[in-house]
């Protein structure tokens, strides 16, 4: 069967090998880096074909097996993919049903997954979101509270303030703008292990007077303009393009008028937001982010400001959230025997391919990490930001 194999495949000379279930090995060039160890005969005839999407599907459902560095197992993958397949032939725009009782099983079968699992490999705080490397040779503690403090110096957080934190995750964000910048922070989200965790970790610290913590969808949001500044990290590449309007809405109506709306989020390359080609998309929306939809920086630009606010600052950290991701996928890497105690060896196989091919994509521009800061004007149009960003860097 394996003479059927493309001579273009041959051609690429990558350095891969291929184990057959019956023992016979081919490389497909010299001093293969990674083996793909095949369990299934009919895996050959997808490799006609090799989308990443059923590569990596073949790999969690234990068709074949890896043998090899992870990242050199991506970027082989990737190498092999694009030698067969057109780079966007079968990517297509389908945009989910997003409501309340779906959106909150997506984000529990995402970060219900295992406290213990993911302390593994994140940092001392668990920040779940891209770090911030100021020189590039930060560890991942250093690099997230880098982030934290970027995140609170942006929004100019001042003693006394009222900070609402969207999608507040582990906690690590409201403890630190509370222990630091000595806000009342509120945080809400939709992971009932996170949440007790973060609740956990605030009373462990004696923040319960300054940080509060709830089970809540951001539709449920007060609307009230009760909150001085807002922080949404991470959070709407899980809202779907047709609620960005309502979700940026809802922050409008939560902040006071002059008040900071931060969002922090992954963005699409693509402007009209569909997937990245060659099956990646397909691949982390079923087995990784059910329902998550990344919106192009213009869409989620075009419905904040249609909701009111004034976007007055945007930074790219595509870079910083490859890093991130290396760090993370290096960590787990690091403890394979121990993740698999905390979590079943399918779940252990998504979470390999998903940090080491996000590190990947971020790395080659499949999709950005965008900081867009908006304002809502006072009554009169002005606000009251520095004229410079020069107090961001003192």
């Amino acid at each position: 069967m394996l003479t059927q194999l493309p001579t273009a495949l041959r051609e690429l000379q990558l350095p891969l090998r291929l184990q057959l279930w019956d023992g016979k090995q081919i490389d497909l060039g010299p001093r293969p880096r990674v083996t793909l160890v095949l369990k299934d005969p009919g895996l050959v005839q997808q490799l006609m074909r090799p989308s990443l999407d059923a590569l990596g599907a073949a790999y969690v459902e234990g068709r074949l097996d890896l043998e090899g560095p992870i990242d050199q197992a991506i970027e082989v993958g990737d190498a092999l993919s694009a030698a067969l397949l057109d780079e966007d032939a079968s990517t297509t725009v389908a945009y989910g049903r997003h409501d309340k009782h779906s959106d909150a099983e997506a984000i529990s079968y995402h970060y219900d997954l295992s406290n213990d699992f993911y302390r593994l490999w994140l940092d001392r705080d668990m920040v779940y979101s891209c770090g911030y490397f100021e020189s590039g040779r930060e560890d991942i503690d250093q690099a997230q509270q880098a982030k934290l403090r970027h995140l609170c110096r942006k929004l100019r957080l001042q003693p006394g303030e009222r900070l609402l934190d969207v999608g507040c995750g582990w906690g690590g964000l409201a403890r630190f703008a509370a222990r630091e910048f000595g806000v009342e922070v509120h945080g809400i989200t939709l992971s009932r292990a996170q949440l007790e965790l973060a609740q956990q970790r605030v009373v462990e610290e004696d923040l319960q007077e300054r940080v509060t913590l709830e089970l809540l969808d951001y539709r449920d949001l007060p609307q009230d303009g009760r909150f001085d500044k807002v922080v949404s990290v991470g959070m709407f590449e899980h809202v779907g393009h047709a609620n960005l309007a309502l979700y940026s809405q809802r922050l409008f109506a939560a902040v006071r008028p002059g008040g900071l709306v931060m969002n922090h989020g992954i963005t699409s390359r693509f402007t009209d937001g569909r997937a990245v080609g060659r099956g990646a998309g397909e691949f982390i929306d079923r087995y990784v982010f059910p329902q998550g939809e990344l919106p192009h920086l213009s869409t989620i630009i075009a419905a904040v400001s249609e909701a009111g606010l004034e976007v007055v600052d945007v930074e790219s950290l595509r870079l910083h959230y490859a890093r991130t991701l290396q760090l993370w996928s290096q960590a787990l890497e690091r403890q394979l025997a121990q993740a698999a105690q905390w979590v079943p060896e399918k779940s252990l196989r998504i979470w390999r391919l998903y940090l080491a091919g996000c590190a990947y994509g971020f790395r080659r521009g499949w999709m950005n990490l965008h900081q867009i800061l908006a304002v809502k004007p006072l009554a009169d149009g002005s606000h009251e930001l520095p004229w410079t960003r020069a107090d961001l860097y003192r």
